[in-house]
């Protein structure tokens, strides 16, 4: 099959390069010129493991081509999806104006049947606005060409993402037309073939799959951090309160770990933008507010231990950071944690030295010259008063403790996701602190 992808953001071109993998003829589409020369020669301008090589394998296939103008293409492909972004406005509600856009362009462009699938996260009610917006430019040419509307949203977790869209859980299809899901299935043919399950259903409720199943994840996290807080008030502690209603198989252990607060490009905004939709209707998710604002006092958690360690004297200290993704196996630092916690050391005073395998450029981007960079994670923590683990990255899991103390002024570790054993540490010498003990 021939299909466009408009959109070569993270969502997009993990799913072009995919369907190539599988077999399809891909066109990635996007305005930006520079980003599609830098694909064209190789470069990819996100960090996912797998990513690099299976877009080289397909561009030299054949399979996978950039451009930046979807009129080279639209005449040739059955399906288009719009993958471009939906950044969250002032008020939470997601932005709208470049899915409408691919929107119009399409209906100023198409000269036969169309299938047009959202891969971006919208709101339950956009596919309407989509039809609309294609409807009128197809209006202002005095045509009448048919299309269908299509929702295929996506689950793809940022440092899995090739396996997730490979090895997906589910897919999740909404269609409003017998010839849209003979499309879709013809799409998603290959992977039938090994079992995966499509779940076809109306376009609505796809498109509300999406932000229920992010918000039911993010409700799982704030609900363990909520409990971590109060474990460590009465003396309990989270790891074992985890394993004990992990095992029971109605709960399950996904998403049960405490730690110093989600973040990313998906949780934060699509609770709020659920939130959002609701209040447009007259409801109120009151739950989903609480996990919201649980969530962002959490991402100041590792502050206030420093700050009662030093009780409050923190002007002149010297902070070492590892890790500054909102999680390992990516450079996406939208919504970190880290960004909270390096703002208030910043504001309390304190000079920073972080570290973080991949996220470093990104980091530099938001920064500056406000805190400075090591090479790794010895040189993080040199003349440091304390050391926070903010990343499980693979690489912080067994460091030398014994060089690290040695380094290190005061050998105080704050640990923001309960990767090490409180024993070892202390044996060591260090003050441990970390979550929900």
């Amino acid at each position: 099959m021939k299909i466009a992808i408009v959109g070569t953001g993270y969502v997009g071109l993990v799913t072009g390069t995919c369907f190539a993998e599988m077999g399809s003829e891909v066109y990635c589409v996007d305005v930006d010129k520079s980003k599609i020369e830098k694909l064209k020669n190789g470069l990819i301008p996100i960090y996912e493991p797998g990513l690099e090589e299976m877009v080289s394998r397909n561009v030299q296939a054949g399979r996978l081509k950039f451009t930046t103008e979807l009129a080279e293409c639209l005449d040739e492909v059955e399906i288009v999806f719009s993958a471009v972004g939906t950044p969250p406005d002032e008020d939470g509600s997601a932005d709208l104006r470049y899915v409408l856009e691919v929107a119009r362009e399409i209906g100023r462009l198409m000269k036969q049947y169309l299938l047009v699938v959202t891969k971006s996260t919208v709101p339950v009610g956009t596919a309407e606005k989509i039809k609309a917006a294609i409807r009128e430019e197809q209006a202002l040419r005095g045509v009448d060409i048919p299309f269908d509307i299509a929702s295929n949203p996506e689950f793809l977790k940022e440092g899995a993402a090739i396996k997730d869209f490979m090895s997906p859980d589910r897919v999740v299809v909404g269609v409003e037309s017998e010839q849209a899901e003979k499309l879709m299935s013809k799409l998603y043919r290959p992977f039938l073939l090994n079992n995966f399950r499509v779940i076809f259903m109306d376009v609505p409720s796809a498109e509300m799959t999406k932000y229920a199943a992010n918000s039911m994840l993010a409700t799982r996290i704030s609900f363990m951090n909520d409990i971590a807080n109060l474990c460590e008030r009465v003396g309990a502690d989270v790891n074992m309160v985890r394993k004990g209603i992990g095992s029971d198989s109605r709960i399950g252990t996904h998403f049960l770990y405490p730690g110093c607060g989600y973040g990313g490009s998906c949780f934060p905004k699509d609770v709020r933008a659920l939130i959002h939709t609701a209040s447009l209707h007259g409801y109120e998710m009151r739950l989903l507010q609480a996990v919201d604002a649980i969530n962002e006092d959490q991402k100041s958690i590792l502050f206030r231990k420093l700050e009662q360690q030093f009780e409050g004297h923190l002007e002149g200290k010297e902070i070492a950071l590892w890790g500054l993704s909102f999680k390992p196996e990516t450079d996406d630092m939208r919504e970190a944690p880290s960004l909270v916690l390096i703002e208030k050391l910043l504001a309390a005073g304190c000079r920073v030295r972080a570290y973080d395998p991949v996220a470093m450029e990104e980091a530099r981007r938001r920064f500056g010259g406000r805190i400075a960079y090591a090479k790794d994670i010895y040189e993080a923590v040199v003349d440091a008063d304390a050391l926070f683990l903010v990343t499980e990255w693979k690489e912080f899991r067994l460091p030398s403790w014994t060089v690290v103390k040695r380094l290190m002024k005061c050998p105080l570790v704050i640990d923001g996701r309960n990767i090490y054993e409180a024993s070892e540490l202390e044996e060591n010498g260090f003050t441990y602190f970390r979550i929900g003990r």
